[in-house]
């Protein structure tokens, strides 16, 4: 069965927790929309909370909060770090909680997500929602953003694999930022996977973006994995030289991210991007990709069946 009730948070008032008994998270009604808080019942934060904004509303400095974001690519100062320092409008229909912010006014997007929770696993839909308020087209794609906590690994699964000379064609692209070291100890760039790790003592921060056929990316840490299933379109052009996904991480997070196709958002259209999440417990870290296949896709199968079921 599932509960929802308003609590305090992080120093917010006014917050709502959404629970099935087996998992539960909070978004923030102070400012949004953030999901601040996702885990086992009376069990850790599997996100990211920055102390230093905890509880902080109003004014026009973008800030990081931690949780789960929503933004729009591609990434630009001015446009993408408009603040979401301000109250949402939160409501339940039906089973679905609604969380809308008000049009920024800078670029005269809105912000909606909907949340929905199957009241019997750990699985949750997350809908992201533009909506073009301006007098303009807008050019951009959805983004979503789960900030997550340190000490665990990215896993991010590569495209099938072949030989030569029967393959001559490529298979996909990696997307690389000028800030991107190869060579870094945090990654592990394997046959069928590639691994970031997040480490508190690293001194500088990577990202990197993928093709991502499969439709699937995950963070394990203390013992739990954090799965997203999105749906990938081979057709579609992705923003960052056909990034499907990102992963971002220095020394207090790691973003888990993933992207719609680029679109043109005409003034009153609308554009949507779902995420399914999953949270499973007893998953050793990955060291490599015998590790991943091992522990990790057999539960990312699970989540890909159940992902019609909510």
């Amino acid at each position: 069965m599932l509960s929802l009730e308003t609590v305090s948070y992080g120093g917010w008032e006014t917050c709502h927790r959404l629970s099935n008994n087996i998992i539960d998270l909070v978004i923030t009604g102070d400012v949004g929309p953030r999901v601040i808080r996702l885990g086992f019942v009376n069990e850790e934060n599997l996100f990211c909370e920055v102390a230093d904004d905890l509880g902080k509303t109003l004014g026009q400095q973008w800030r990081m909060f931690g949780g789960h974001r929503f933004w729009h690519a591609p990434e630009d100062q001015e446009r993408t770090y408009q603040p979401d320092n301000t109250p949402v409008e939160v409501n339940e229909c039906d089973g679905v909680i609604h969380v809308v912010q008000s049009p920024e006014s800078a670029t005269g997007l809105q912000k909606e997500i909907d949340i929905a929770m199957s009241v019997d696993s750990t699985h949750v839909r997350i809908t992201h929602r533009l909506v073009n308020h301006g007098m303009w087209d807008v050019t951009l794609a959805p983004w979503a953003l789960s900030v997550m906590k340190t000490g665990g690994a990215g896993v991010v699964p590569l495209p099938p694999r072949g030989q030569h000379p029967e393959n001559l064609l490529p298979a996909n692209t990696l997307t690389m930022w000028p800030y991107t070291d190869m060579a870094d100890s945090r990654w592990t760039w394997g046959t069928r996977y590639i691994l970031l790790r997040q480490d508190q003592l690293a001194e500088s921060p990577q990202k990197f973006g993928a093709q991502v056929p499969d439709g699937w990316v995950a963070y394990v840490v203390d013992g739990n994995a954090f799965v997203k299933i999105f749906e990938h379109d081979n057709r579609g052009k992705y923003p960052d030289l056909g990034s499907a996904i990102e992963l971002f991480t220095n020394d207090f997070m790691l973003e888990l991210e993933t992207l719609a196709p680029l679109r043109t958002l005409e003034a009153g259209g609308t554009s949507e991007h779902t995420e399914d999440w999953f949270v499973f417990s007893g998953v050793e870290l990955p060291k490599g990709d015998n590790d991943v296949e091992k522990n990790l896709l057999p539960l990312v199968k699970k989540a890909k069946l159940a992902v019609g079921r909510l």
